[in-house]
């Protein structure tokens, strides 16, 4: 005999199916506002209908108050978000709306639309989040193409402010299908190396599908979540993109990003003198206002008669600002001592050092990774050969793999 259902058992069945298709939680649906009204409760109750179908659909207030300023009226043409679900007391389908839309918004806009406002709600882009930058970074993160002018303006700009700046370049596409877990693997990469103090993630600018990868949630959230600042420079000033709103700071180059991340040595090496110097000064202003106070106290009636009192007083002041003279003067020291050593750890550590030596960087033109083996090219290839002052352009006659290749293959 088959089974009898009650009506709220199939009605609830009829729940659980709508419930457990992941299509149908979060769709998209275009169609003409009938039958709209508005009781006291605030929610909207209309249908969404084309030629030949029609749909039930419930905005709550609530929801109304988050977003999609819309006003609404029978006859406009709308895209609507939300969920289908079945309303038990009526038996029927209907959309529950999150967000509507005028009809002549695309869909792409539309999804960027929902992800700003819903990652703008979770506090993702409050500007108290954000992060000062260090005053000298030991090593500067990059985020980019191997390939392209990107890399090598940041390069230039930051080795002519600081020579002999550390910088490590985590490599990734930055538009295609594979740039957005490229993108978050070289950031999560680079957050994991040791003195990585700031990272700069950024690309040449281009349309608005080339840059949609820095449009990615999980781009933006991994820029969120990384431990250390970041610095966008996707290098397009009309379109901001939520990689620009979520970093800690954004470039409108990535030229421009570099200076934010690097300092010019002179003007910090200036920066320490000045600091010292108004230090010393204040310290002087401090022992001169003791010595007045002093002086006083002892022109004054109740004093006259402990001069040797105020002797004493006199010499121990003497003594503390001998004391206080020697203090600042080690710390001061100590301070451009520590300075010094690492300006020379940054110089040492440069490759700037090896070439200077009279060594030279043999590499693909526009391709960041040094040849290693001649194996690598072939006669006939163009090869740039990067010295201490310069670059040539050579091309390829001959390859000897030689016995260095063959050990390094075994």
């Amino acid at each position: 005999m088959p089974k009898v259902l009650a009506v709220r058992e199939l009605t609830a069945y009829l729940q659980r199916l709508l419930a457990n298709d992941g299509r149908l939680a979060n769709l998209w649906v275009r169609g003409e506002v009938s039958n709209l009204r508005q009781p006291a409760s605030g929610h909207l109750y209309f249908t969404l209908k084309d030629q030949t179908a029609a749909l039930r659909c419930v905005f709550f207030q609530g929801r109304r108050r988050l977003g999609s300023n819309i006003n609404l009226k029978d006859g406009l043409e709308i895209i609507a978000r939300g969920q289908v679900a079945i309303y038990p007391r009526d038996g029927v389908y209907q959309l529950y709306v999150a967000e509507v839309f005028p009809a002549g918004v695309g869909l792409t806009s539309l999804a960027l639309q929902e992800l700003t406002a819903r990652l703008e709600r979770e506090g993702l882009f409050a500007p108290e989040r954000k992060r000062a930058l260090p005053l000298l970074p030991r090593r500067v993160g990059i985020v980019t193409s191997a390939s392209g002018a990107v890399l090598r303006d940041i390069i230039t700009v930051s080795q002519r402010r600081f020579p002999g700046i550390d910088l490590v370049l985590a490599p990734a596409a930055v538009q295609g299908e594979a740039a957005p877990a490229e993108l978050v693997k070289a950031l999560e990469l680079l957050a994991r190396q040791p003195g990585v103090e700031v990272i700069i993630i950024g690309r040449g600018g281009g349309s608005a599908e080339d840059l949609s990868a820095f449009n990615n949630e999980a781009v933006v959230r991994a820029i969120f979540g990384c431990p250390v600042p970041v610095i966008a420079a996707v290098g397009h000033e009309t379109d901001l993109t939520l990689a620009d709103r979520v970093a800690d700071r954004r470039a409108p180059t990535p030229s421009a990003a570099a200076e934010m991340a690097v300092p010019v040595k002179a003007e910090l090496e200036q920066r320490l003198l000045s600091l010292a110097i108004r230090a010393r000064r204040a310290v002087e202003h401090r022992i001169k206002l003791a010595r007045a106070q002093l002086e006083r106290l002892s022109q004054s009636r109740g004093m006259t008669r402990l001069p040797q009192e105020i002797y004493y007083r006199q010499q121990y002041l003497d003594g503390l600002e001998q004391r206080l003279r020697q203090a600042w003067q080690q710390r001061l020291t100590e301070r451009q001592q520590a300075f010094q050593h690492l300006v020379a750890r940054l110089e040492a550590a440069s490759p700037l050092v090896i070439l200077n030596r009279g060594y030279a960087v043999c590499r693909r033109p526009g391709e960041a990774n040094p040849l290693r083996c001649s194996r690598e090219v072939a006669p006939g290839d163009r090869v740039e050969v990067v010295l201490y002052r310069g670059c040539l352009y050579c091309r390829v006659e001959e390859c000897n793999g030689g016995k260095i290749c063959q050990q390094q293959e075994n």
